[in-house]
């Protein structure tokens, strides 16, 4: 369905080369974000209470990359998610394709997708390498342990960018990376329950010729209603009365079967636990490491919200907004509900499954405690 080696060769070469950097800068940099991944660990343990040991060298399940290594580790990530769909449907075919029409197809969609590799490569700070590598299912109970990316040419760029102390900055970003990486090391089971999520969610996708064409016009929709409202001011997405509707929407909430929309539901409540959860760790530990935590924080808001019409068109149909969403109503959830139970308290959602906020608690976190606290 996709040739994965062309989609990480298009990538590399689309790819924007990152800021300007002296073969010492770059030795520094890497050094440092290292170190600085290691203290958060410490850090992040303090102020949260949850405990992940570590194995071994601490520095070993940290890797600092260049964009095409970011390229090549998330290639296999989507690589791994996506192979239960292909086989799905390759076997829902009633006979094979011809084997050139395969190799076309393969070939498209493998430029497609290094062409988003190359652009989201550009974006990520860092990451908790959640999925497994390729040839692992996701529901492997014995799944080796997830790796923390940094991408430090776009770490420097971000830094030169808004202006801000180099060192401080690298340190707050790694907080919140190393908050992943203690989440899932302190929590056993949560990285199983996701991976288990998406394979539901993969699962429940048709490969029903009829139904993925209204899929597919839904999807024309959505891409129709975020360039309308990406160069059009007046024009609004939501007007006929659904905010949650495919208009304007990503492409990812416009092709969602029905099936589906449960799943994603679940693993949107989960994901803004996750990132609201670092960003509440990040802010609330800075204060007593990271002498410019406030400056660095506003200053990195208005930079998320300063983009060109086009990209805003793209962060809107790739999701890249809504997962901006998540960090902000995450983090609302979890400091809502650390200032009416405390600390100890908010780290029951921890417990099992059934602890974990739905979507509508994180919108609503005195639901939440009043669900689990009485």
């Amino acid at each position: 369905m996709i040739d994965w080696d062309l989609a990480v060769a298009t990538g590399r070469r689309l790819v924007k080369p990152g800021p300007a950097v002296t073969p010492d800068e770059a030795r520094a940099a890497v050094t440092q974000l290292k170190a600085f991944a290691v203290e958060s660990h410490g850090h992040v343990e303090g102020f949260t209470g949850l405990r992940a040991p570590t194995i071994g060298d601490p520095t070993a399940a940290v890797v600092v990359v260049d964009r095409p290594g970011w390229i090549q580790a998330n290639a296999s990530g989507f690589r791994t998610v996506l192979e239960p769909l292909t086989a799905k449907i390759a076997a829902k075919r009633s006979q094979p394709a011809a084997p050139l029409t395969d190799a076309v197809g393969a070939k498209v969609t493998g430029v497609q997708t290094g062409t988003l590799l190359a652009f989201l490569a550009t974006k990520v700070l860092g990451q908790y390498e959640l999925f497994p590598p390729y040839g692992r299912p996701l529901d492997d109970p014995d799944l080796p342990p997830g790796r923390l990316l940094l991408v430090a040419p776009n770490i420097v760029a971000a830094e030169r960018e808004m202006g801000v102390d180099p060192r401080d900055f690298r340190l707050w970003v790694c907080l919140h990376e190393e908050t992943h990486r203690v989440q899932f090391g302190a929590v056993p089971w949560l990285r199983g329950h996701l991976m288990q999520e998406m394979a539901a969610f993969v699962d429940a996708t048709e490969v029903d010729a009829s139904a993925l064409a209204e899929r597919l016009k839904a999807a024309a929709s959505a891409a129709y209603g975020a360039v309308r409202e990406g160069f059009d001011p007046g024009y609004d997405s939501d007007a006929d009365g659904d905010p949650g509707g495919s208009r304007g929407g990503s492409l990812v909430e416009a092709v969602q079967t029905p099936a589906q929309r449960g799943i994603l539901d679940r693993i949107t409540a989960l994901m803004s636990l996750l990132e609201g959860h670092a960003d509440f760790v990040m802010d609330g530990v800075g204060p007593s490491v990271i002498p410019s935590v406030a400056d660095i924080r506003a200053r990195f808001q208005t930079r998320r919200k300063e983009v060109s019409r086009v990209e805003a068109v793209l962060r809107r149909l790739l999701g890249v907004d809504a997962k901006l969403r998540q960090y902000r109503d995450g983090e609302r959830f979890v400091r809502g509900v650390v200032e009416r139970v405390g600390m100890d308290g908010f780290n029951q959602v921890w417990t099992d499954a059934e602890h974990l906020p739905t979507r509508a608690e994180i919108a609503d976190p005195a639901a939440w405690v009043t669900r689990h606290h009485g």
